[in-house]
């Protein structure tokens, strides 16, 4: 399972991904832990990005490219993976396509999280108020100032993403302002409708035990005629009315009238008469 998750700041994203992730067993990768993981191991795409980062420059699209070809070769992708960062424009996106045909891998999907900005700077908004309610200091990158200008960006650069990938029909939208739980549901059920995962094993477990179920209610009665015609042959043997096993059934003997001829043939004799 190869995803892209698409949505603004503040949509959901991160949460979404990790559930993703603990679920299929995939893997998150998040192109600012890729750089760090890079340089930290002196590869050589790791190198050229320390150069740049030490400089306080953006890092290339050719050597984020590279980061991310050397990650999804790792054996812990084997999986599958979600994207976490990138691609943040439409030339990313196409250097992306390239990588994945170069490796013979496709793109499952591109899940974008729908959300209201307006909302989403009402929840910026409340959560700095309870913040400082308790006394706290807010966070510099929590606060509706930074939000609109990260809404902002993310029109300019990132939103024309969607429209990439609804021509090369990869785009599955979802409403992020639903529960967090809603929206994992939602998640699950569009990508086992393409194929992706398998539905969830909880459906099928809970129809195989509404079927046991069933057979278990059919059944008793059956149980129970058979417990009480039982008892009835066992008080039957007692009162000698039903032979017992192993003994065999007495024959009962019908008397003889004389000449060796049964009564009823004699008495159809003396009818004729």
């Amino acid at each position: 399972m190869r995803l892209i998750l698409l949505g603004p700041p503040g949509s959901g994203k991160g949460t979404q991904a990790q559930r993703l992730v603990q679920r299929h067993g995939i893997v998150q990768l998040s192109t600012g832990e890729m750089l760090r993981a890079a340089v930290a191991a002196g590869t050589p795409v790791g190198l050229k990005a320390k150069d740049v980062m030490a400089s306080g420059g953006l890092v290339p699209d050719d050597i984020v490219v590279g980061i991310i070809s050397d990650r999804i070769d790792q054996p812990d992708a084997k999986k599958g993976f979600i994207l976490d960062g990138f691609p943040r424009t439409v030339p990313q996106a196409e250097a992306l396509d390239e990588l994945l045909k170069r490796k013979h891998m496709k793109l499952d999907a591109v899940i974008e999280l729908r959300v209201n900005e307006s909302a989403l700077l009402q929840r910026v908004e409340t959560r700095a108020a309870e913040t400082r309610a308790r006394g706290e200091e807010v966070r510099v990158d929590d606060t509706p100032e930074v939000l609109i200008k990260r809404l902002a960006s993310y029109r300019q650069l990132t939103e024309p993403l969607i429209h990439y990938y609804s021509e090369r029909r990869k785009l599955l939208t979802v409403d992020g302002m639903m529960t967090i739980e809603h929206v994992t549901r939602e998640i699950n059920r569009i990508l086992a409708a393409i194929g992706v995962v398998e539905p969830h094993p909880a459906k099928k477990a809970g129809a195989a035990k509404g079927a046991k179920k069933t057979v278990g209610s059919r059944s008793k009665p059956v149980a129970k005629v058979a417990e009480i015609a039982k008892r009835t042959i066992k008080a039957a043997r007692r009162t000698g009315k039903v032979a017992s096993r192993g003994t065999k059934k007495p024959v009962r003997k019908t008397a003889v009238a004389k000449g060796g001829k049964s009564p009823k043939k004699v008495m159809k004799k003396r009818a004729k008469r």
